[in-house]
């Protein structure tokens, strides 16, 4: 029977479950942090402040967050790729934040890629098991 592998995440959590058989929820298998993520965001916004006042350029610490995002969706992809070849799982669903699913996609092995059978493009981190296992189940035809 395949195993399959639900990964929540946005650019500071992936939430890694296995879906239980026959569509009866999910289970917690790994949760990954990037806890300086959240900190970081508000000293970038505090140091983009400077010397101007109150002025803040659009762009001030996008790159740097970047940075991290793209680190941290790289320390995500080498935990699915490690599981992968010990045979933890066989198929892969990934539910991120759209930025962050970007990321994701380019991260991940061919391997991984290979067994990827559903992709949401969803901020939905924060979401309950029960609330993620609703939102994949497929809806009856009307």
């Amino acid at each position: 029977m395949p195993t399959t592998w639900v990964v929540v995440a946005d650019e500071a959590i992936a939430r890694i479950m296995q879906q239980r058989p026959e569509d009866k929820g999910l289970d917690a298998v790994e949760e990954l942090t990037d806890p300086d993520a959240h900190a970081r965001e508000s000293d970038l916004r505090r140091d983009a402040f400077g010397r101007r006042g109150m002025t803040v350029t659009a762009s001030a610490g996008d790159g740097e967050k970047h940075k991290e995002a793209d680190a941290f969706a790289t320390d995500v992809a080498g935990v699915l790729d490690k599981a992968l070849q010990q045979g933890r799982y066989t198929r892969l669903i990934l539910i991120a934040a759209p930025r962050f699913l970007g990321l994701l996609r380019k991260a991940v092995s061919p391997g991984v890629a290979a067994v990827i059978e559903r992709e949401l493009d969803k901020d939905l981190v924060h979401e309950t098991h029960e609330e993620l296992a609703a939102r994949l189940r497929p809806t009856p035809p009307t």
